[in-house]
């Protein structure tokens, strides 16, 4: 079995994904529109959030993410979140992190500090591992070319400063378009990406290719 890495993301227009889920989320460098997904989402796309998360098999955490995931999903398995929480709460949890944090939701796992190696060896036992939020670790998923699927939810909206997937200093990386999926009322959009191997090709307009 090969395991595929996915990257679920959530953006607004011009890129930020700092703190989507709440004002306390993510405050560094004085972010203010924590929370900016939550007036925007809708059935629409979170039924396809819904989906996906129903799909995996394991889910690849950030420290910081890990820390609100543990410390809100235990609590809802029963209520309006009960199938997203009882998903979360039957499914390896592993976690990215430069310490020794205590983990204590069930059955989560700190991940080693050879990050390739970790990744193979978690392909080997999973079908369909996702990364959810973690921008810093995504971050380097991205850098080091350790993922398959990148799922990007686009929000109609620009907040200026804040953390990027892909940011100024970053390297350069070459995407296939997979699949769009259907838009929310509200305007999000689903943006399916796969892999491409080599930097992004250049040339000039009006040139026969």
């Amino acid at each position: 079995m090969t395991g595929r890495i996915h990257i679920d993301h959530f953006t607004t227009l011009d890129g930020v994904a700092q703190a989507p889920g709440g004002p306390e989320e993510d405050t560094d460098d004085g972010f203010r529109f924590g929370g900016w997904q939550a007036p925007l989402i809708d059935e629409t796309d979170g039924s396809q959030v819904s989906d996906g998360i129903q799909a995996m098999d394991a889910l690849l955490l950030g420290r910081r993410t890990y820390d609100i995931f543990a410390g809100y999903w235990p609590h809802h398995l029963d209520g309006p979140d009960a199938d997203i929480a009882r998903k979360f709460e039957a499914i390896p949890k592993y976690v990215a992190s430069r310490g020794t944090p205590e983990l204590s939701w069930r059955d989560s796992h700190l991940l080693g500090p050879d990050l390739a190696a970790e990744i193979a060896a978690l392909r080997d036992r999973h079908r369909e591992i996702h990364v959810i939020g973690s921008i810093d670790f995504a971050r380097t998923l991205v850098a080091e070319g350790l993922f398959d699927q990148l799922n990007l939810w686009v929000y109609p909206i620009v907040v200026g400063a804040g953390k990027r997937l892909f940011p100024d200093d970053g390297p350069p990386a070459s995407l296939e378009l997979l699949e769009v999926g259907q838009a929310s009322k509200r305007g999000a959009v689903l943006l399916r990406y796969g892999v491409k191997s080599g930097e992004p090709a250049t040339g000039e307009m009006g040139s026969e290719n």
